[in-house]
């Protein structure tokens, strides 16, 4: 099933154009099964415009890493529907969902989830190979912006935590995905590596296109991006 949408209008030489949506999550409910079942998502509606940049707030078991693992085809959700750049996700199989991933969306986790046994280069250009996508000269610019040039023939266990988060940015990256999801990218990281990351982030993103759907428990990370979501009680407040 194809669904295509309308997005923010843009002025451009006098003129209005509109900004197609990306990501379209219409009515997203999810409950977990268990002895204390409980929903964590009712209801939940938002879209992300192509190019856009939306931070994700809320508290502690909110449902902000849910919605973001529901749009990334990674966990299927009870109702409603999420559309990835036309193409609703409750249409697609393992492989379809997979495909979204190699093609369409990256995502960043709060563990990094490196290759350990792969170098820094490796990992670094693992998805774009992947996806069929590797660029070259994107990788080399993508590695110096990162400040990893210097350690490309490292593996995972030998970098520092701020250092392992760049790379896990520039994997991402290193495709040009039209969307990229990031759960806490600085959650690990102090008040200065997190300012730093971040500046890093956002300006790559800028750079190659790619909208953003970032989460996040800080408010003053979630007011440097475009708009502003926040969820309550599992719902969008």
């Amino acid at each position: 099933m194809l669904c295509f949408g309308i997005g923010r209008q843009i002025p451009r030489g006098g003129q209005e154009w509109q900004v197609p949506v990306l990501l379209d999550i219409r009515n997203v409910t999810k409950t977990y099964d268990g002895a204390n079942a409980r929903p964590v998502l009712r209801d939940v509606s938002m879209t992300l415009n192509r190019g856009q940049t939306v931070a994700l707030t809320g508290e502690s078991g909110s449902g902000k890493s849910t919605l973001l693992h529901l749009s990334a085809g990674l966990d299927a959700f009870d109702g409603g529907e999420i559309t990835v750049d036309g193409t609703a996700l409750s249409s697609l199989d393992d492989t379809g969902r997979a495909a979204l991933r190699r093609d369409t969306v990256a995502v960043v986790f709060q563990q990094f989830n490196l290759i350990p046994s792969l170098t820094v280069a490796q990992n670094l250009s693992f998805h774009a190979r992947m996806a069929g996508r590797l660029d070259t000269a994107w990788l080399q610019e993508l590695t110096g912006r990162l400040g990893l040039a210097d350690l490309t023939d490292r593996y995972p266990e030998h970098l520092s935590g701020g250092q392992q988060q760049r790379v896990a940015i520039g994997r991402a990256l290193a495709g040009r995905p039209a969307l990229l999801l990031a759960d806490e990218p600085t959650g690990n990281l102090d008040e200065t590596a997190s300012g730093a990351v971040l500046d890093l982030m956002l300006d790559l993103v800028a750079l190659s296109g790619t909208a953003l759907f970032l989460v996040t428990h800080s408010r003053q990370i979630a007011d440097r991006l475009d708009r502003h979501v926040h969820l309550s009680g599992g719902k969008i407040a």
